[in-house]
């Protein structure tokens, strides 16, 4: 009766063993959960950034649309026969809500 008691003892200290220090152990479990978080994270900034790109690939391919509006936002330049217009609010005259 005691070998079979000290054998079973073995065993429970042996699968113990496999579960807090073994191949698949409950650390290593946390490790690799931990890691799926952030390639999650990565992931979702990856989707993101893609859904950007397909968006501007859209805007190019629909034609000349997204160059004119670069070109009339970033470089203040006008279409032949169009005339360019800027106000200037002058100081005396701007109100200051009272």
């Amino acid at each position: 009766m005691k070998i079979l008691i000290a054998i079973l003892i073995l065993v429970l200290i042996g699968l113990q063993y496999k579960l807090w220090f073994g191949d698949g152990s409950l650390s290593e479990v946390v490790q690799l959960t931990r890691e799926l978080e952030i390639q999650k994270q990565k992931l979702q900034a990856l989707e993101e950034r893609n859904k950007i790109l397909e968006a501007q690939v859209l805007d190019l391919q629909n034609g000349l649309d997204a160059f004119e509006e670069k070109a009339r936002n970033d470089l203040g330049m006008i279409k032949q026969g169009e005339t360019f217009i800027q106000l200037i609010p002058q100081e005396g005259n701007v109100t200051d809500g009272q």
